[in-house]
C-alpha cells in the first residue's frame, strides 16, 4: 500500500502519449483520430503476460470485475455463491447484483476462507466459490481448489489485495477459473479506479468482454454500429486514461511488492519478541503482498487497549479494528437474509478472531524509525 506513492513522470508520459496522438479517451474505435494508440488494450496484454494467463479484460473497478466474472459464469437467480465472512462488502454486493444468493463461509487463522466450512456449505445450488486473499495473504488455495474441483464448482479469486503475491510459486488470481483485481487509489498499483478480470478460458473471456461493454462482441474491423450482440450487459469499460496509468504502474509492481514485504518484515522483527503478540498465519507456500501487517493479541480487550495506545501515539491502523463493519459479513443485515444470520454459526467465531487483531498499513515511503517506534507503543500498551 499503495501505488499512489509512486505516481510520477512515467504515468504522465503514458497519458501525454494519448493527448499528443489524437486525445481519444474511449477504448474502442475512432481509428482515424487515435493514431493506433490503444492504451487499455495494451495494458490488458501486458497484465495477462505479467500473470502468465491468456486473457485479461479491463473494467471500471474491482467491484465491477467481480460482477463481470459472475456474469461470465452465467450466475443467475436461484444460484448460490459461497464467499467468506471477512471480505470487503463489494464481494457480496456483486453476488446480489447477479441475483444470486450469498452463502458465507467461516474463516480460519489465515483470516481467509476455512476449507472445512466451505465443504459444509456446498449444496446442489452452489454455482461458484469466491476466495478472497484479504490484505495480501493467500488462503489455502490447494485445499479450496480441490474442494471446488471435487464438486465441479468454478473457483473465483478476489485478488483485490493480492496482486503480486503467489501461492506455491503461482501468481494469486491464476489458480481458479477466473481472477479479479482492483486498482483503486489505495491498492498496490492504482489507476485511480479500475479493475481486471483474467482467465485462460476463451469462452469465459468472450462472455466477460461482452458483458462489460453492453454485450458487444467487438469483432475486429467491424464498426461498433454493426457489431453483433452476444447478450445482456452493462457499461463497465475501462477508459484510456486508466489504461495508460495502469501500464506505467504495472512496470513498478514487482518493486512495490518487494518494498512492502521488506517494510512489513522490518516491523515484525521489532514486534515478534513482545509477549502476547503473534503474527497472522500464512500458508507455508505463500508469498504475501503485505498490504498490511496483521498482528493478533490474546483477547479483544487487549487488542482494544493496544489500538487506543497506538492512536494516542499517532500510529495509523487499517480495517482492523476501525472498519470491521465494511469488511465483516456478520454486520451486513442490510444485505444478507435473516436465514443466513440464523443458520450461520461461523459469524461469532469470525468476530472473535477479528476483534483480537490489529492491522498496520504498510507504506513505501516508511520512516526508518517507524518499526522501533511502533514497537515501543505496543510495549507500552502491553506493559
Amino acid at each position: 500500500m499503495p501505488g499512489f506513492e509512486l505516481l510520477g513522470n512515467e504515468e504522465k508520459t503514458e497519458i501525454n502519449n494519448i493527448i499528443d496522438n489524437g486525445f481519444v479517451l474511449f477504448r474502442h474505435g475512432f481509428p482515424d483520430q487515435r493514431n493506433d494508440i490503444y492504451k487499455t488494450a495494451e495494458f490488458e496484454a501486458a497484465f495477462s503476460k505479467k500473470l502468465g494467463v491468456k486473457y485479461a479484460t479491463g473494467v471500471t473497478s474491482g467491484t465491477s470485475a467481480l460482477r463481470v466474472a459472475l456474469a461470465a459464469l452465467d450466475i443467475k437467480d436461484g444460484d448460490e455463491v459461497i464467499t467468506q465472512s471477512f471480505t470487503f462488502v463489494a464481494t457480496v454486493e456483486a453476488i446480489l447484483e447477479s441475483k444470486a444468493t450469498p452463502v458465507i463461509a467461516a474463516i480460519d487463522d489465515t483470516l481467509n476462507m476455512d476449507p472445512e466450512d466451505l465443504e459444509r456449505k456446498i449444496s446442489p445450488k452452489t454455482k461458484a466459490i469466491i476466495l478472497v486473499h484479504m490484505l495480501g495473504t493467500p488462503g489455502y488455495l490447494d485445499k479450496i481448489k480441490a474442494i471446488a474441483d471435487k464438486h465441479g464448482v468454478p473457483l473465483m479469486e478476489d485478488t483485490a489485495w493480492g496482486l503480486g503475491g503467489s501461492y506455491q510459486e503461482k501468481p494469486l488470481g491464476t489458480h481458479g477459473t477466473l481472477g479479479t483485481f482492483s486498482f483503486d487509489y489505495a491498492k498496490a498499483m492504482t489507476t485511480g479506479e479500475g479493475g481486471m478480470v483474467i482467465t485462460n478460458d476463451p469462452t469465459l473471456h468472450k462472455k466477460a468482454s461482452a458483458f462489460q461493454d453492453h454485450g458487444h462482441e467487438n469483432v475486429p474491423d467491424v464498426p461498433r454500429c454493426d457489431d453483433n450482440c452476444l447478450g445482456a450487459g452493462f457499461n463497465f469499460r475501462m477508459n484510456e486514461l486508466q489504461g495508460a496509468i495502469g501500464l506505467a504502474q504495472l512496470k513498478k509492481l514487482t518493486s512495490i511488492i518487494e518494498k512492502q514485504r521488506e517494510h512489513a518484515l522490518l516491523i515484525w522483527e521489532q514486534l515478534k519478541d513482545i509477549p502476547g503478540l503473534s503474527k497472522r498465519l500464512a500458508p507455508e507456500s505463500a508469498y504475501e503482498t503485505y498490504d498490511s501487517l496483521i498482528v493478533r493479541m490474546e483477547t479483544p480487550e487487549i487488542a482494544s487497549k493496544c489500538k487506543r495506545v497506538l492512536t494516542e501515539e499517532g500510529f495509523p491502523t487499517k480495517i482492523l479494528p476501525e472498519a470491521v463493519f465494511w469488511h465483516f459479513a456478520g454486520e451486513w443485515k442490510h444485505l444478507l437474509s435473516e436465514e443466513e444470520f440464523t443458520k450461520n454459526n461461523g459469524f461469532q467465531t469470525c468476530r472473535e478472531k477479528l476483534s483480537c487483531c490489529i492491522s498496520i498499513p504498510i507504506v513505501l515511503n516508511m520512516d526508518s524509525a517507524f518499526p522501533k517506534n511502533i514497537s515501543t507503543a505496543f510495549r507500552k500498551a502491553l506493559s
